[in-house]
Order: structure tokens, then C-alpha cells, then sequence
């Protein structure tokens, strides 16, 4: 255990922190999942502030668009794993800690193991699937869980799922959103995000990880916090002290069926796959590539023409909003033959460069 704790010695100073608060911290685990916009600035401050072992979980790349926002990034990078570039920076930020890379996407199969390696979860994530997994194996697994999110000017932040003097959990995401309709809910590549809020509610996140482990302050448990950047106003929003929802298994996720820009292009040459463009008006005066427009809350009232036994393709600008509506109709059509068009609109026109 490294002794020297002279680069953390303004932290110490604190009152009610100094020594016992940074061996605690030197000996907690906490894992990241997700090393973008949020996961960036949450994994840099864990790392700069001691944190003894700093997980990251991510399977994507990096791509220029992520620049603006994904902190720990280069142009250089762009095409690398998200997780092992981030984890590299942190090394060199701080050699004296441990950082580990979990280049893998995080499904139902592995979240449990994955998660018992760790003290305490960073939800970093860009997609509902995982963050309703990730919150779900917490409250199975009994580990805390720091919440984060963001879209357009505004930023959320929690910790879940923490156990009060007697033993009983707190709130946590099922709590506030029992369940969500994701395909009417752009992501940031469709919706904007200004970058700086990405760094402010990161490193909310941090900080919250930082109270629980060294025990100090209060936590944002049984409560929400909203930011908006755009009028640099706060508010908190009780939830609870104890959770009311009843989890007692995973939901397996869902492989969405994708295809690839160059497989979409030869199927329209050879009139053997129809596009549909599910995103709203405003998106689709400003880019079209062709095909029918239904928008993703039409889709259920256009059965008979996505399941007319030719194949479809579904697209929005990133290819998430499209994979929730393709893993929506394969729910409820398994045969239907539906597929997302992968990296969407941005991956289109990459290609043509």
C-alpha cells in the first residue's frame, strides 16, 4: 500500500477527511461504466483523487464526434477502444493506482460477476437497457450505485440503492422511472448535449463516490438532483428513504439485429430491403436519405406494412433510437425480418467520405 500521500494533501486538509478518509479510499474499488462524456470526467477525478482501484467498462470506440464532450480523447485516438485509451490516461494521471479495462459490453450474463468485483458502480451509460441491467443487478447484488444522465442543458444525479442504519435500501432507479419508452427519446448525437454539462454532472458523479466512500457529507440518496446549465439553477427532488419496487431478477438484454451502411447500400441497389427513417419532422427536413418516414411513437400503427415479409430497415441519426424500435417489433414479431441501421445516420455519411 503506497504511503505517500502528499499529492492528495489539500483533500486532507479538509475537515473531517485527513488520513483514515484517504485510506479508505485507497482501498475502494469503484467501476465506471461507460467512458464517455460522463465516464470521462467521473473516472478522471476518481483516479486524480486516490480512488485505490478504478474499473472501466466500455466496448465502443472512439469517433471525432465524441471530442466535444469525451474529455479523455484525441483526435489521435479516434478507431481505439474507448475503455483501454481511457485507462491509460488514468494510469499515467496516477501510477500508483490500479486501473482495470473491461473492453466488453455489459449484458445480462456478465453484470453480475462484473459488478462484484467493485465497492460501488458509476452508471455512466448512454442506453436504457443497460441502466435499468446495471440498476437492477445493483439492488440484486446489494452495491450503491451513482446515477448520472444529461440531454440538452440538463443533468441528473443519485446515488441508489443505499442501505440506511437499518439495513434497508434506499431508493433506486425503478423508483423514479419504472420503465421508459426509449424510442422517443433522442440521444445526444440527435437531441445536442452542451459539453461542459457532460464535465459538471461527471463530476457530481465523483463527488458523490468520494462521500460514500470516505463517509463524509450527504449523500443524494432517496433524492434526485436536476440541473439545467442553460439558467445555472438546481433543484432536488425527493424520491424516498426506501425503495417500493420489487426486483428479484434480471431482465436478459436484447441483441438488436444491425446492418451495416455497405449491406444497406447493396440491398437498395438490388430493391431488396426498404429504409424507414423513425425520426420526427424537424430531423428529417433537415437530412434525408430516402425511405418512409414513420416516426418511432408511429410504428405501432403500421404493423401490416413493417411486417409485409420484405425487409426492413430502421434508422435514426446515432442508430440507438432505431435499435430500441427494432428490438420493440422483435419483441412482439419475432419473425418480423428488421434490422437497425448500424452507427445510423453518422456511420451513412462517414462512409461516403
Amino acid at each position: 500500500m503506497d504511503t505517500d500521500f502528499s499529492r492528495y494533501s489539500c483533500q486532507m486538509v479538509l475537515p473531517g477527511f485527513g488520513e483514515a478518509a484517504q485510506v479508505l479510499l485507497q482501498k475502494a474499488k469503484a467501476l465506471v461504466v461507460g467512458a464517455g462524456g460522463l465516464g470521462c470526467p467521473a473516472a478522471q477525478y476518481l483516479a486524480a483523487a486516490g480512488v485505490g482501484t478504478v474499473g472501466i467498462a466500455d466496448y465502443d470506440v472512439i469517433s471525432i464526434s465524441n471530442l466535444h464532450r469525451q474529455i479523455l480523447f484525441t483526435p489521435g485516438d479516434a478507431g481505439l477502444g474507448k475503455a483501454i485509451v481511457a485507462a491509460k490516461h488514468l494510469q499515467k494521471q496516477n501510477p500508483v493506482i490500479e486501473v482495470i479495462v473491461h473492453d466488453v459490453k455489459v449484458v445480462s450474463d456478465n453484470v453480475i460477476d462484473l459488478i462484484s468485483q467493485y465497492d460501488i458502480i458509476i452508471d455512466c451509460t448512454d442506453n436504457f437497457e443497460t441502466r435499468y441491467l446495471l440498476n437492477d443487478a445493483c439492488v440484486l447484488g446489494g452495491k450503491p450505485i451513482v446515477y448520472g444522465a444529461i440531454y440538452q442543458f440538463e443533468g441528473q444525479v443519485a446515488i441508489w440503492n443505499v442501505k440506511n442504519e437499518n439495513g434497508i435500501a434506499s431508493s433506486n432507479y425503478r423508483d423514479l422511472f419504472p420503465q421508459v419508452n426509449a424510442t422517443q427519446i433522442p440521444g445526444c448525437a440527435e437531441g445536442g448535449v452542451i459539453p461542459t454539462l457532460a464535465g459538471i454532472i461527471g463530476c457530481m458523479q465523483a463527488n458523490e463516490v468520494i462521500k460514500y466512500i470516505t463517509k463524509t457529507g450527504e449523500l443524494l440518496a432517496g433524492k434526485v438532483l436536476i440541473f439545467d446549465a442553460f439558467s445555472m439553477q438546481s433543484r432536488v427532488i425527493k424520491i424516498g428513504n426506501r425503495s417500493r419496487t420489487n426486483i428479484t431478477a434480471l431482465t436478459d438484454t436484447f441483441n438488436v439485429p444491425t446492418m451495416s451502411v455497405s449491406d444497406v447500400k447493396k440491398g437498395l441497389l438490388n430493391n431488396s430491403l426498404e429504409l424507414i427513417d423513425i425520426r420526427n419532422d424537424q430531423e428529417r427536413d433537415a437530412i434525408d436519405i430516402g425511405g418512409t418516414h414513420i416516426e418511432a411513437d408511429e410504428l405501432e400503427d403500421n404493423w401490416d406494412y413493417i411486417n409485409n415479409g420484405v425487409v426492413k430497415v430502421l434508422y435514426c441519426s446515432s442508430g440507438k433510437r432505431s435499435g430500441e424500435a427494432v428490438k420493440m417489433i422483435k419483441q412482439k414479431f419475432p419473425h418480423t425480418q428488421v434490422y437497425s441501421l448500424e452507427g445510423g445516420l453518422g456511420a451513412w455519411f462517414e462512409s461516403d467520405k
